[in-house]
Order: structure tokens, then sequence, then C-alpha cells
């Protein structure tokens, strides 16, 4: 009972180094930043037009966007069919993530 393998619909193109190439030159045209929300964390390269529906647009600088983790998860959540965030549920999220961190006390030196 082995696990199954699920292979992307373009794993060789992700692993060729000409993707590597164009991934650079997508995030280097986007200025290193997510062109949805201006984020400049960690980036990644989308495809606007998928690559199991387009896949000769795979390496087409015009079909690619640098997005962050954030926004690329919200765009593929929309592709595949699921629902975005309840507003409810995303401003929850959003307050618990600003929130402040708790600092830890501070040690008495010994006298």
């Amino acid at each position: 009972m082995g696990l199954r393998r699920y292979d992307r619909a373009g794993a060789a193109i992700y692993r060729s180094p000409r993707w590597k190439s164009v991934r650079f030159l997508a995030k280097r045209r986007d200025c290193w930043k997510c062109v949805q929300c201006g984020g400049n964390g960690r980036l990644e390269v989308d495809h606007v037009k998928p690559v199991r529906d387009a896949p000769e647009l795979a390496f087409d600088l015009s079909n690619l966007q640098t997005l962050c983790g954030a926004c690329h998860a919200r765009k593929t959540r929309i592709e595949v069919g699921l629902a975005e965030i309840d507003p409810k549920r995303r401003a929850w999220r959003d307050l618990v993530r600003n929130a402040p961190q708790p600092q830890a006390p501070m040690e008495k030196p010994n006298a």
C-alpha cells in the first residue's frame, strides 16, 4: 500500500533550467514584489493562464506574474473552484495575525 503520486500538469516545466531563468526574469520585471498586494516576502511566479490549460505559454514572460504566497494561494483556491474566505473569518484571521505578541517577563537581578 504505497502512496499514490500525483504529478502537477507542468512538473517537467518546473524542473527545467529554462523555467529557473524565466522565473528570475519575471521577478525582476515585477521589481521583486507581489503584483497584487506589493508584498516582498516569499515570492512565487504564477502562470496567468494555467499550464494545464495553455502549455504553450509555460515559458511566455507575458503569461507570468509574481505573487506572494497568500495571493497565489487565493488565486489557486478560486481556480480550483473553492469559494473565497468568508469576510468575517478573514477579519478575525487578520485581527489575530496583527495582535501584539505577549512579552516575556523580565528577570529581576539578584542582589
